[in-house]
């Protein structure tokens, strides 16, 4: 897929670059300075950043290794669920997060019937209030897509192969694929190895140093001040603090209000802050559009989109400014139109 690949083989030989694909690094031998690689060759090294980012978690549930049981993480990961789909039939997706709903969708799309099952009573609760995922999970029902919440999965059924699962109140659905989408879990496997700390991933400073400081860390893998990431915008920041650190300039990773913003079944919903406590609330249900923003002490520290996301960059430069609102918050849910001096 052309349009994964960020950096030509040839644009990283013009920079000195020397690419070992395929190649695992299976320890660091700190001591000799060494990256140790699968095959047994040491390749000697002055810094090292490790950015192995993380595995996708499979809930340790009876029949979880059944075949047609998978996660959804990588490319070999869609290809197996679209297999799948051709011959039709019924999928239950694990998990109303990012992932959870776009694979539902992708495999509704394909004719299958699919049910997503979820512990919260509305998808998407890290980025949606109940307001919006209440409203996305009616949406996404319009496409045949059912959902099973609050559910919690005891167990998979099948011989041989999946034939459905059970939950834990004794309800049993059918399936011919489960999909978990259940979250990430950092790979830590090689810090670990190689004597690094570790605690929920490799433990980092701020500007990107490992326990040991010739060692990096960066992306999904890192755990930076007791903070891990799942997203790509603050990956990309922390390799940019990662390579001022490596040219010896002084840089720090300060965690930023990122936003999330995902596309399913035609809607469009975004979010970024905190989304926790009260919130001014604007709804139209003709229109099937939603927005709430949440303040604090005169200023805006989240705010959700759903349906109509076209004022997000400016709700998202106030979350990260900490501007005062002041008399503007009576008229902000209505966007920048309506408080253009805060625009």
């Amino acid at each position: 897929m052309p349009a994964l690949i960020t950096h030509e083989l040839a644009a990283l030989h013009a920079q000195g670059i020397a690419f070992r694909p395929a190649t695992s690094i299976t320890a660091l031998d700190r001591a000799a300075r060494k990256a140790v690689t699968a095959r047994g060759e040491r390749i000697g090294y002055d810094r090292v950043v490790i950015a192995t980012g993380s595995r996708a978690i499979r809930l340790p549930v009876p029949g979880a290794d059944l075949p047609g049981v998978q996660t959804y993480r990588t490319l070999d990961d869609v290809r197996a669920m679209l297999r799948a789909a051709r011959g039709g039939g019924s999928a239950v997706v694990v998990g109303g997060g990012l992932l959870g709903l776009e694979a539902a969708a992708g495999l509704a799309r394909r004719g299958m019937k699919v049910t997503v099952l979820h512990p919260v009573d509305w998808p998407m609760e890290r980025q949606l209030d109940a307001g919006a995922g209440s409203l996305l999970a009616r949406r996404m029902g319009r496409s045949g897509i059912r959902f099973a919440m609050p559910a919690q999965l005891a167990a998979i059924e099948g011989e041989g192969r999946v034939s459905g699962v059970v939950l834990a109140d004794g309800k049993r659905i059918a399936a011919d694929i489960v999909v978990m989408a259940v979250g990430i879990r950092p790979d830590t496997a090689l810090a670990a190895a190689s004597g690094l700390a570790i605690g929920r991933g490799i433990m980092a400073d701020s500007g990107m140093r490992s326990s040991d400081p010739d060692i990096l860390a960066i992306g999904e893998c890192a755990e930076v001040e007791g903070r891990s990431i799942g997203l790509v915008a603050p990956a990309l920041a922390q390799a940019e603090i990662a390579a001022a650190t490596l040219a010896g300039q002084a840089a720090q990773y300060a965690p930023r209000a990122d936003a999330a913003a995902l596309k399913v079944s035609g809607t469009l919903v975004w979010s970024a802050g905190d989304i926790a406590g009260e919130g001014v609330i604007l709804r139209d249900e003709e229109e099937d559009r939603y927005r709430r923003l949440f303040l604090r002490e005169d200023r805006l520290v989240g705010a959700v989109l759903y349906g109509d996301v076209s004022d997000s960059g400016f709700y998202l430069n106030l979350i990260a400014s900490g501007r005062r609102i002041g008399r503007h918050a009576a008229a902000l849910a209505l966007g920048p139109a309506f408080a253009r001096e805060l625009a």
